[in-house]
């Protein structure tokens, strides 16, 4: 039989160890550093830009004079750019964690990860799930603009051709789910 004393112990261990797992996920995924600056490729033409250049075109609809000569040299829009950057998902961050760290949430990093990478494209798929995940912690809402925002590295490569193609697949998918009734 134990004593008291030893069950005490025993219980704030257990609190203190779970205290300090709680914080170590939180601090693997709120980023030590955010992304500064976006490498957008289309084909064979690339831009760096700043993420506060994105970000403004993401809320604004304004796009900087640079922006706009590498947007009409690759023949996008900005209000196409904007439209896929400000798109959100409402989503629930505690599902989407777990959604992230299942089988098909590692599949979907994967293709996720084609489009938005590390520029060493090493450990792509941990960088993405925490900024996504970080992305819709705030406010229960999941954006592109925030991802990039929330990039665990000092720079990110987009790959604006593939980027397009997933966008047009999420939003299908969330249309067709928006319209079932449950």
């Amino acid at each position: 039989m134990l004593c008291r004393s030893c069950c005490l112990f025993r219980w704030q261990f257990l609190s203190l160890s779970s205290i300090l797992a709680v914080l170590g996920t939180i601090a693997l995924i709120v980023p030590a550093t955010a992304a500064e600056r976006v490498i957008l490729k289309y084909s064979i033409l690339q831009e760096s830009l700043s993420v506060a250049e994105l970000a403004t075109l993401a809320n604004t609809g304004e796009a900087s004079p640079s922006l706009k000569a590498y947007l009409g040299m690759v023949n996008k829009k900005p209000e196409d750019l904007q439209r896929v950057l400000a798109y959100r998902v409402s989503i629930d961050p505690v599902f989407l964690s777990k959604m992230l760290n299942s089988f098909p949430g590692e599949f979907m990093l994967e293709q996720i990860g084609i489009a938005i990478h590390t520029p060493s494209q090493k450990a792509d798929k941990e960088a993405l799930r925490g900024a996504i995940v970080t992305s819709a912690i705030s406010d229960n809402n999941l954006s592109l603009i925030e991802v990039l925002q929330n990039y665990p590295t000092k720079e990110v490569h987009v790959e604006g051709d593939r980027l397009v193609e997933l966008y047009i697949q999420l939003k299908g998918m969330m249309d067709g789910f928006s319209r079932l009734e449950f």
